[in-house]
């Protein structure tokens, strides 16, 4: 990802190397870029989220969830951020802009599942996923919202019995999307459950997931996976579908 102009990067000096970092303006904590949202200022004004970074110009980084930042939105603690950040307060900031985060944040990880199903990272069906798990080859599992506890757990006990973790609190991961959405994102019909068998591509999947899981929060993300099979429990730690947006990848 290229750094956009006008932003120098900083090196981070706690052990990550010459890994990007980047300050959020609502809590002057510093994280990896890549773990935060930036926000862009167009050509007309607009604000509007940027979130691969590559959109040109002054930019503004947060890093707080959906809830924090609306509240920052209602209390003007946003725009003074962003006035400090731009330099200036000649902007607009567009009503919908925490669901347009959301969105861009959902369409990046679905993009990411789409571009490693077809790199052949990606694998579907219930069967073919109990054998790549029960082989070792299973290196993350993802269980749509609405699949049912007994399949989601019966891959899950799979994918113990593959990784020699019998016994443990090793399962897939019960993310707040559903069936519908990850069919549609991976081209098939009724992808109920999704495994990935490359280390790689498990690595740059959650990273895109767990940069939207954060954003939405825990309360929507409980709220959406309530019916779902195992809750919303991380591999070996641990909303609603927001409208799509393509809103201002680029300027």
């Amino acid at each position: 990802m290229r750094n956009p102009r006008n932003e120098p990067l900083t090196v981070d000096n706690d052990g990550a190397g010459d890994a990007p970092v980047r300050k959020c303006i609502l809590t002057g904590d510093r994280a990896a870029r890549d773990t935060l949202v930036r926000l862009a200022l167009g050509p007309e004004g607009q604000v509007l989220p940027d979130v691969r970074a590559k959109a040109p110009g002054r930019g503004a980084w947060i890093g707080v969830p959906r809830a924090e930042l609306e509240a920052a939105l209602a209390k003007g603690r946003l725009k003074a951020a962003l006035a400090r950040a731009f330099k200036t307060g000649a902007f607009t900031l567009p009503a919908d802009l925490s669901a347009l985060i959301a969105a861009q944040l959902e369409r990046q990880l679905l993009d990411r599942l789409g571009l490693e199903a077809k790199s052949g990272h990606v694998v579907i069906g219930h069967e073919r996923i109990d054998k790549a798990a029960r082989s070792g080859r299973l290196h993350l599992l993802l269980h749509a919202a609405d699949a049912g506890a007994d399949g989601s757990r019966k891959l899950d006990q799979a994918w113990r019995v593959g990784s020699d973790a019998e016994g443990s609190e090793l399962r897939g991961l019960a993310i707040p999307l559903g069936r519908a959405i990850l069919s549609v994102a991976l081209g098939r019909e009724n992808v109920v459950h999704v495994g990935i068998t490359d280390p790689g591509a498990a690595g740059r999947l959650r990273a895109a997931l767990d940069r939207w899981l954060h954003y939405i929060g825990p309360e929507l993300l409980s709220a959406a996976c309530e019916t779902s099979s195992q809750g919303a429990t991380a591999l070996a730690t641990g909303q609603r579908r927001e409208m799509p947006s393509d809103a201002v990848e680029n300027f």
